[in-house]
């Protein structure tokens, strides 16, 4: 500390516009550097105290806290880096307080014979993390054995992204969701509808869900402009995909295997997806793909010739 020109704690307060206690605190903190006089009362550089102080001051305006500040008056973190956390911090937050508020507000405008069950619903949602974390833990157990990065591109395109101030229709919509995905009967039937007849004996399910996926696509484009589902190129890759994957040839035989234990018609499936639909617009995910495969395979074993 420089002995150019030294202040007491009552003019360093004046100089700051901080009350004394404070800056007794912030002294006793380690965040001011003092001596004493002769007299034992406490002297401040003044210039380097005002400075230091005033730039406490602004920091703690913007909500930072101690530890950070100290962090950032040592050296430790650069102001930049603080001022990134402190905006991180308040996005999580803010998105904490929009789904709150639309929860209030879905259970404040629901009927009065549907609050109950729609507080239930929104209650065990919690959040929009928790919805999000639970939809794609349910995606990874139903994929599995896919690799992670690849459930977790999956899950980047097919999985809504809560947003950061959702509406009422938005909030109970991704709590439903979170409610679908809890019941283990459902997981049940999606992976019957994704992998099909007998799934046990599935030799590389790896394989199929990549040749499936190349698939995806041109499905995706069809289902787009709005074709009914048909026989054709794409139905014949995926039903050789199926029967490659399980050590056998498309056939007639082989095509109604598929449809065996079907589960498309499910109602929580069509659910599923409706709500997804809702929650991503335009976006056209591997739920209608899979429904429309799944009616094209029926109405070429329909209009197939009998034996």
């Amino acid at each position: 500390m420089t002995d150019d020109i030294l202040v007491s704690i009552g003019e360093l307060a004046h100089r700051t516009g901080l009350a004394v206690r404070t800056v007794r605190f912030y002294c006793d903190e380690g965040i001011l550097e003092s001596r004493r006089s002769a007299g034992g009362h406490r002297l401040f550089d003044a210039d380097r105290a005002t400075e230091r102080l005033l730039l406490v001051r602004r920091l703690r305006a913007l909500g930072l806290g101690l530890d950070s500040i100290t962090e950032v008056l040592r050296g430790e973190r650069s102001m930049a880096e603080a001022i990134a956390a402190e905006s991180a911090r308040l996005d999580l937050e803010f998105r904490s307080l929009a789904w709150r508020r639309a929860s209030v507000r879905a259970v404040e405008t629901a009927a009065p014979t549907q609050r109950a069950e729609r507080l239930a619903l929104l209650a065990a949602a919690q959040d929009s993390g928790a919805v999000h974390d639970c939809l794609a833990r349910f995606w990874q157990r139903v994929l599995a054995p896919v690799p992670r990065h690849e459930v977790d591109r999956w899950v980047c395109w097919n999985v809504p992204e809560p947003p950061a101030d959702p509406s009422v229709d938005e909030v109970v919509a991704l709590a439903e969701l979170s409610a679908l995905v809890a019941d283990p009967e459902l997981s049940a039937a999606v992976r019957q509808q994704l992998w099909r007849y007998r799934p046990e004996v599935i030799r590389d399910r790896q394989g199929l869900y990549f040749d499936v996926g190349d698939l995806m696509p041109d499905v995706v484009a069809l289902v787009s402009a709005g074709e009914r589902p048909h026989d054709g190129s794409e139905l014949d890759r995926y039903v050789k995909a199926h029967a490659r994957a399980r050590g056998e040839r498309d056939s007639l035989r082989f095509r109604r295997q598929l449809l065996v234990g079907a589960t498309d018609a499910d109602h929580r499936i069509h659910r599923y997806w409706a709500l997804t639909g809702q929650l991503l617009g335009a976006r056209i995910t591997v739920g209608p793909t899979h429904h429309w495969l799944y009616d094209a395979l029926a109405d070429s074993i329909a209009s197939a010739p009998r034996a």
